[in-house]
């Protein structure tokens, strides 16, 4: 798969171009189609981009944001990546959001029914990249990175700790738009082997029709 890659100086300045990314095509979907749907990753990259995306120029009633990954924790856990995105966009952002339903006793149902609300194309699914290679909750090793015929799925293991609920490799590719936020020296290398298109490691295996990859000068070297 082809990425076009952009650098910024600084990890504040690859948030600030992802916001005003995301803000842009917002305003462009929900002005040939009437609504914007974005799925967004965890990790703590991303808060800076949530709260720049809070003061931006976005149609936020027309917004529609889903989860890429989440923590098997319960609900309100300062281990979920929800609490974390709702806190950056803050309050006064008048946004839905469809939480991943972690706190289910039966995950795998849950994830069957989360797969059901996904739009069949999203405009932006929002991916980050760990030191490991992995991309959403897609985790080296793990019986998740197998899965073909789901779109939401949780990982055989745990990771970090804690399950997670992910999207699959199917559900990456029904986008219109892969958003990457890359930053950290310690991401140097598995970046260099995601533009590589190296499938040895979870994130190079990842297809869509089109993917920007946001990163900072620490991790493009």
């Amino acid at each position: 798969m082809h990425h076009e890659l952009v650098l910024l100086d600084d990890a504040a300045a690859a948030a600030h171009a992802a916001a005003e990314r995301v803000a842009a095509a917002a305003r462009d979907a929900v002005a040939a189609r009437g609504a914007f749907s974005l799925a967004v990753s965890g990790g703590r990259s991303p808060w800076a981009m949530f709260a720049d995306l809070a003061d931006l120029d976005v149609p936020w009633e027309s917004v529609e944001i889903y989860q890429v990954d989440e923590r098997v924790a319960p609900d309100g856990d300062e281990r979920r990546n929800l609490v974390h995105l709702l806190d950056s966009l803050g309050p006064q952002v008048p946004v839905q959001v469809h939480p991943m339903p972690v706190a289910d006793d039966d995950l795998a149902a849950a994830a069957r029914r989360y797969a059901g609300e996904l739009p069949v194309m999203l405009d932006v699914i929002h991916l980050g990249l760990g030191p490991d290679g992995h991309t959403a909750s897609l985790v080296p090793d793990d019986a998740v990175l197998g899965v073909d015929d789901r779109l939401v799925a949780v990982t055989g293991g745990e990771y970090q700790g804690t399950l997670r609920m992910t999207l699959t490799y199917p559900a990456l590719a029904r986008t219109r738009l892969l958003l990457w936020l890359v930053t950290g020296e310690d991401k140097r290398e598995p970046l260099r082997r995601m533009l590589a298109g190296d499938h040895g490691i979870p994130a190079g295996r990842v297809e869509a029709p089109a993917s920007l990859v946001l990163a900072d000068r620490a991790a493009a070297g």
